[in-house]
């Protein structure tokens, strides 16, 4: 249980952190010199979830890493969608993607899938502590 609530822990922040970076970039895009990066407090166990991937990372560990990355954007895109369609029906969802053109109900872009791609091997390495960042050693 303390290696989940920590795994929990780890891709929460993290998540919450790519979110605020990659937002700031869309502020910069926008010529919005402010830079201001954003997320929601409900984005912090949808993120964290990631840590449930830990199974598979390692059923997937002596695939090669293209294969890793299409399963877990995969995994990615169906928790984003389950969440997106329940926090949706709520009125809670803080993420509209209706505006975009490669949209799925409004609740995900399937041009992202460049991201969750690298974003599934970078949580794999989080969940499996094989970064530097996050090993006892490193």
């Amino acid at each position: 249980m303390k290696k989940f609530l920590k795994d929990f822990f780890r891709c929460g922040v993290l998540g919450w952190c790519m979110e605020i970076l990659v937002t700031s970039f869309e502020s910069f895009r926008r010529r919005d010199p402010t830079l201001t990066g954003h997320t929601s407090v409900l984005m912090f166990p949808i993120y964290g979830s990631a840590c449930l991937l830990r199974p598979l990372c390692y059923l997937l560990s002596g695939f090669h890493w293209i294969v890793r990355g299409l399963v877990y954007m995969s995994c990615i895109f169906g928790a984003e969608y389950a969440s997106g369609r329940f926090l949706a029906k709520k009125r809670r969802c803080p993420w509209r993607y209706h505006h975009a053109g490669w949209n799925v109900k409004g609740v995900i872009r399937l041009d992202y899938a460049p991201a969750w791609f690298l974003v599934g091997l970078l949580f794999e390495q989080v969940i499996l502590e094989r970064g530097k960042f996050f090993s006892k050693k490193g």
